[in-house]
């Protein structure tokens, strides 16, 4: 296995993550009164246990952490929320609508970065330990809520009239 382009692939995944955590607290933030906000508030933790597993990951095989990517994405996230939504200064349902776009963007990303250590793992018995089919499992499960949820918000973004995003609608668990 080539180790240099495994912790260049590795330390892509690990800023994505940092991104994508920062996304999902910000939308959980803006949408805590909805099942949107419902949802994130479950959601993040599990973000945050994936990347804790991805760090393993990297510490098993030997591979450094690059924090200037890390530092990068970071400050991508930040620069990113800086668009036209249709309200200046408002969050808007065109926000929540982009923003989980981008969480289903990066769950599909993640699902990429597990099936990949799956299939190292049958080469690499340092990757053994770790249940890559589970966190398979369990993206596949997040982005089939969160696919739900944006569809939802499609409806209410592009709505002649825009309604609340529906704070009586159930929280999504495990879809």
């Amino acid at each position: 296995m080539d180790a240099k382009r495994l912790g260049i692939y590795l330390n892509d995944h690990l800023a994505g993550s940092v991104a994508g955590i920062e996304l999902a607290v910000r939308t959980e933030t803006e949408n805590r009164s909805n099942p949107v906000g419902r949802y994130l508030s479950a959601f993040v933790p599990e973000l945050r246990h994936d990347q804790s597993i991805l760090e393993s990951v990297m510490q098993t095989l030997e591979l450094k952490q690059d924090p200037l990517k890390t530092r990068a994405a970071w400050v991508s996230e930040k620069l990113g929320r800086l668009k036209l939504n249709g309200s200046l200064v408002r969050y808007s349902p065109l926000s929540r609508l982009v923003e989980l776009e981008g969480l289903c963007v990066a769950t599909e990303g993640r699902l990429s970065l597990w099936r990949t250590l799956a299939r190292l793992s049958a080469r690499d018995t340092r990757l053994a330990g770790y249940d890559f089919e589970a966190l398979i499992a369990r993206g596949e499960t997040q982005q089939a809520a969160l696919q739900h949820l944006r569809a939802r918000a499609a409806d209410v973004a592009f709505a002649d009239e825009p309604a609340p995003f529906g704070s009586t609608e159930p929280v999504i668990a495990n879809l």
